[in-house]
């Protein structure tokens, strides 16, 4: 379904829905237990959860398609990723409330250790913390290049962005981050002339911050990716006729969130606090979305049992969801993050619906094996959306 179409048969009404995400949810067996992470973690919350509910398997882009985080949960928005793509940089500047502009062009950054070789040892420099990012941001601050002004802003631990603005800028960028380790970062590549020249400053910032940067220790290099400049997206309070409401500790999802047209609460804070902020506000908002980070970082740093940990973790948190009362309460990931590939990846995610309507079907765990059983089957995640409304009656009848 686009959005065309949903918005000509959203029909208000006063129920409500919850979509829950945890971040990388999906993974693979271990080659030793052949048991996956969600297989291997203790949820007795979700197991119970789901033999209430209709399950299935989410293709958050396409087959085959390795997801980043934004087309992942663009989906879950009822997006089809393909036709609205996203730059992190932007999603990353609304995040921490930068006031982008529409000429701007924007990036995320990781600061990473490269070896004396000029190699990357880690990309994501120990994940330092926070208030280290911000002095360094400061220090890059200072570099000056004619024609452009620089503008570099800390996020969470590692991440920063960079804020291109000027005239004629173009978002047109390759990344210079290779996505591992072993190598040297790379040059900045314009993908048509028209960006040749935003191409050239941006070259130009990671030289100098290389020799800002020369006497850290970890932090000694950064790694740019998803240039982007801030694009038009249907609002989607307007498609659906729902006041949607956005609970996230991270920056990235608090702009993706806004991006959509959410109303955005204020992040940082814990998964507990986030929590507790939703439901100080469930007169405010009809949809809901609340995101779980913790999953995802463990699993993209390669550790298997830290997933495990997390999604238990995430499983206490279940009975409060419940209590709530949402119509429609889903559970779903924006991508799978196998611990063994410490990498987001193509394989399905899965996804759980518990509606007051109470359809179930004769799943009794949340796996990825159980899950592929499920009534729902594998289908695209942009459609995870209507399925929602429509199970809190908020379509109409298609055609007479």
């Amino acid at each position: 379904m686009d959005t065309e179409l949903l918005a000509k048969l959203a029909a208000p009404s006063d129920t409500k829905i919850v979509l829950s995400v945890v971040d990388g949810l999906g993974g693979l067996p271990d080659p030793r237990t052949h048991r996956s992470e969600l297989e291997t973690a203790n949820m007795p919350h979700l197991d119970r959860l789901v033999t209430e509910s209709v399950c299935g398997l989410t293709i958050p882009v396409d087959y085959g398609v390795t997801p980043g985080s934004g087309p992942g949960h663009m989906a879950l928005f009822g997006y089809d990723p393909l036709h609205h793509e996203v730059g992190r940089g932007v999603l990353e500047a609304l995040g921490i409330d930068f006031d982008l502009q529409r000429s701007d062009v924007a990036a995320r950054g990781n600061f990473c250790t490269l070896d004396a070789k000029g190699k990357i040892t880690d990309r994501r420099a120990g994940r330092i913390p926070t208030t280290l990012t911000a002095e360094l941001c400061q220090q890059l601050s200072q570099i000056e290049l004619p024609g452009v002004k620089l503008l570099v802003e800390p996020v969470r631990e590692h991440r920063f962005i960079l804020v291109l603005r000027g005239e004629g800028l173009e978002e047109g960028l390759a990344q210079t981050d290779p996505e591992r380790e072993g190598v040297e970062p790379l040059l900045v590549q314009p993908t048509s002339e028209k960006s040749k020249t935003t191409a050239d400053f941006v070259n130009q910032f990671v030289k100098q911050a290389r020799d800002v940067l020369s006497g850290q220790a970890q932090a000694n290099g950064v790694l740019l990716r998803g240039f982007a400049k801030y694009p038009d997206l249907p609002s989607m309070p307007e498609v659906t006729k729902m006041r949607a409401g956005a609970f996230a500790v991270y920056p990235m999802y608090r702009g993706l969130a806004k991006l959509a047209g959410m109303t955005v609460s204020p992040g940082g804070g814990t998964q507990e606090s986030q929590l507790e902020a939703l439901k100080s506000r469930w007169d405010d908002f009809d949809f809901f979305f609340y995101h779980f980070k913790a999953a995802d970082a463990a699993a993209e740093d390669g550790d298997f049992r830290a997933k495990v940990l997390a999604l238990e973790e995430y499983d206490k948190l279940i009975p409060k969801l419940r209590e709530l009362g949402a119509d429609v309460l889903m559970v779903a990931g924006d991508h799978s993050t196998p611990s063994q590939f410490a990498a987001h990846s193509w394989h399905p995610v899965p996804f759980l619906l518990h509606s007051k309507l109470g359809t179930v079907d004769r799943v009794e765990q949340f796996t990825e094996a159980a899950c592929l059983t499920g009534a729902l089957g594998t289908f695209p995640a942009r459609h995870a959306l209507s399925l929602a409304m429509a199970n809190a009656g908020r379509l109409m009848k298609y055609g007479g």
